[in-house]
């Protein structure tokens, strides 16, 4: 009788669902996996030396490209290190606009899981319907910084710039005109707040729409349910944070537990799953989306009612005013200072940790007094999340595998820094 033997298969890098970078080395049995061996190492951009090279401000743009879907989160986790060093804080109109834009750009991260997810499994429509209420918000993005994706908008000690007073709208062309151009420009009309207050309106019927597609439809749920099942000890034990977590039925969330910018404030609910399953993580960011839909509502309306500075009047980690410069020739000498050496930080460590859209990003960094970190490292939830692909999929068919990849909500920036 002949005997049967394992046979070896790669699965990536160039797999859709191991978005371009993961390699997995999968060890099969028929359509079985008997072991599963993630090599990472293939996207390596040396980012946390790259940011010991730099004066602290150049590197906020680094911390964009990480996890280029949740810019503005990782941001808020550098700022806030550099922060605890220098013993300053944002001013709170500056904590409600971060707290507004780590909302945002939660759900910017969760309309993409959301929609690539879909299509690793074969669902396609949900993905054209996410990424319809992903450019409304990408519009607040380069409303606000300039910039679509990378903002570097954040600033230890508040923010670059106040809320603009008014939306850039669309023009006549070929592919909008008439009735079309009416409805496109008609949130537009007022400021950004304004313009957040109908998307905000909105959104909810829209999450409505990607549930009616996938909630409830059969195929979806026999790719999701009973899949990847991660008991919340095991989840515990391998270091997993965000909806890798509260799938499992754990509450954490560093928003509640360790409140910062003005979280403390806000009125929200942290859903968890009961299964720990593919289906119930799905379920948990759907309703993250809503939950960050009443934050922005609540953080919209406190800054409409609040006007006030966003940026710490500390001449040492923010720019004088143009007027100050013409009149003042230290706050000319601050401004060139600032711009060309940076500034130093007291000697010292810190960690500084957010809840990120995919889990607890936090940064460490270490100061020797210079104007550059002595050391940043990063960690990032993925990094975690991916370990524990071999123990989950064993057991799993091969398909099984890209419900996986894609419910552990990978980016390799982050993931392979």
């Amino acid at each position: 009788m002949e005997e049967i033997r394992n046979y070896t298969m790669n699965f990536g890098p160039q797999h859709p669902a191991a978005h371009g970078v993961l390699r997995l080395v999968l060890e099969m049995d028929g359509e079985t996996i008997v072991r599963a061996d993630p090599h990472i190492g293939l996207l390596h951009r040396g980012t946390e030396k790259l940011a010991e090279s730099k004066p602290f401000n150049q590197s906020i743009g680094y911390m964009d490209r990480l996890d280029y879907v949740s810019m503005m989160c990782n941001e808020h986790a550098y700022v806030r290190a550099i922060e605890g060093l220098l013993g300053i804080e944002a001013p709170v109109r500056a904590q409600y606009i971060r707290t507004m834009f780590d909302e945002i750009t939660r759900i910017l991260n969760h309309l993409m899981w959301v929609g690539s997810n879909a299509l690793d499994l074969g669902a396609m429509a949900v993905f054209l319907y996410a990424f319809r209420e992903r450019e409304e918000l990408m519009d607040v993005y380069e409303a606000v910084s300039g910039a679509r994706m990378h903002a570097t908008y954040y600033r230890p000690g508040g923010v670059y710039r106040d809320l603009p007073e008014q939306m850039s709208k669309y023009r006549e062309s070929p592919w909008h005109k008439g009735s079309d151009l009416k409805r496109l420009n008609a949130w537009r009309e007022g400021s950004m707040l304004d313009y957040l207050t109908e998307f905000t309106n909105d959104f909810p019927a829209r999450v409505d729409e990607y549930e009616s597609l996938l909630t409830n439809n059969r195929i979806w749920k026999q790719r999701t349910v009973g899949i990847g099942v991660i008991p919340p000890e095991k989840a515990q034990a391998w270091g997993m944070t965000g909806a890798m977590l509260r799938g499992s039925g754990i509450a954490w969330d560093l928003r509640k537990k360790q409140p910062y910018a003005s979280y403390a404030e806000m009125d929200f609910d942290i859903p968890v799953g009961v299964n720990g399953d593919c289906y119930d993580r799905y379920l948990v960011r759907v309703e993250e989306m809503r939950q960050s839909n009443r934050i922005i509502k609540q953080c919209v309306a406190w800054l409409k009612a609040n006007p006030g500075p966003v940026m710490t009047q500390n001449y040492k980690v923010s720019p004088p005013s143009r007027e100050e410069m013409k009149s003042d020739m230290e706050a000319l000498i601050h401004h060139f200072k600032l711009f060309t050496e940076g500034y130093g930080v007291p000697a010292g460590e810190t960690y500084a940790a957010v809840e990120a859209p995919k889990g607890e990003f936090g940064c460490y960094l270490v100061s020797d007094g210079a104007n550059k970190p002595f050391r940043v490292h990063l960690r990032a939830p993925g990094f975690a999340h991916l370990s524990s692909m071999d123990a989950i999929v064993r057991g799993h068919m091969l398909a099984d595998v890209v419900a996986m990849i894609g419910t552990y909500d990978l980016v390799f920036g982050e993931v392979d820094r």
